[in-house]
Order: structure tokens, then C-alpha cells, then sequence
């Protein structure tokens, strides 16, 4: 879901099995990136899976870099992320939004040839659009708890509202 004006898009690594059956980006109880994005105060109030179509009156857009199906994104080849950086980097000259935020430090630094990539504000810009590594909110990954989480995205709200409330 891409429009242009965007504030924030919001970039997955690939849609899992069950989102897919779904039709809904991090559809999976228990994902924590609906969670988070309201924590952050992204979103005014906790939005279901099924609203994603709401969040670009927030000023935020969502997709993937890859769009096949799988179990775990760690099915994905190099070669596939690869050619999903590509294909979201033309997507994002297209519609300038005005922040990319990919979820996954992994994904993105293959995806985009970035080796030492580390979250947060990146120094790569794609055409007018600044970029933002956030952690990959899938209950697989340990590493951050929802609280973690919701602190990584207020980070990148604040940096792209310039609004610390």
C-alpha cells in the first residue's frame, strides 16, 4: 500500500505464510509491529491487520522488499532481496515518501549492498528519500521484546514528525 506523500513507508522483508492467506501485512497473532506502531504513537489507537488500509490517513504507507510467501524469511535467497531492494528502491523514486523504514537489519543489508548496516537512521538516501533500519518485529526474532520495539519506532516518529510528543 504505496501513495505518494507518504511520511513514513513502512517496508517488511516478505510476507509470511499465514499473512499471505490473509491478504494483510504482519497478520500473525502474536507479530508485535501493529503493537508497536501505536506504542510509538505512530497510529492513534491499536490498528488490526485488517485496517491496514487506514494507515495512510497517519501519513504512512506499508510493503515489502520481497513479495513471495514463505515460512521464514530466511528462505529467501540473496539474489531475491537483491532484486526486491531494487524494485522498492524504483517504488520509492516514484512516490517520494518522505522516510523508508525497512524491518530488518538482515534483509536490508543484503537487499541493499550494505554489509554494516546497523538500525536506526541510515546515510543512504534513495532519490529525496532519507532511510530508517528498524528491528524486524516477527516473534522469531528474540532479540527485542514489544517494548523494545515500540521505542525503536518512536525514534524514527520523532525523527520523521520532528515531533517528540
Amino acid at each position: 500500500m504505496i501513495a505518494p506523500g507518504l511520511t513514513v513507508l513502512l517496508c517488511g522483508i516478505n510476507p509470511g505464510l499465514y499473512s499471505a492467506w490473509t491478504g494483510h501485512h504482519f497478520a500473525r497473532p502474536g507479530n508485535r509491529f501493529w503493537p508497536a506502531l501505536h506504542r510509538s504513537g505512530m497510529t492513534p489507537r491499536l490498528l488490526a491487520p485488517s485496517e491496514q488500509h487506514e494507515l495512510p490517513r497517519y501519513g504512512l504507507g506499508i510493503t515489502n522488499v520481497v513479495n513471495r510467501a514463505t515460512a521464514t524469511a530466511a528462505e529467501l535467497s540473496g539474489a531475491e532481496l537483491r532484486e526486491g531492494g531494487e524494485r522498492l528502491a524504483e517504488e520509492v523514486r516514484r512516490y517520494t515518501p518522505a522516510w523508508l523504514a525497512v524491518l530488518g537489519v538482515t534483509a536490508y543489508r543484503t537487499a541493499f549492498g550494505e554489509p554494516r548496516a546497523a538500525l536506526g537512521p541510515q546515510e543512504r538516501t534513495l532519490g529525496t528519500t532519507r532511510v530508517w533500519v528498524l528491528p524486524n518485529p516477527s516473534g522469531l526474532n528474540a532479540h527485542f521484546q514489544l517494548a523494545d520495539l515500540a521505542e525503536k519506532f518512536t525514534e524514527l516518529r520523532i525523527a520523521a514528525t520532528g515531533s517528540g510528543d
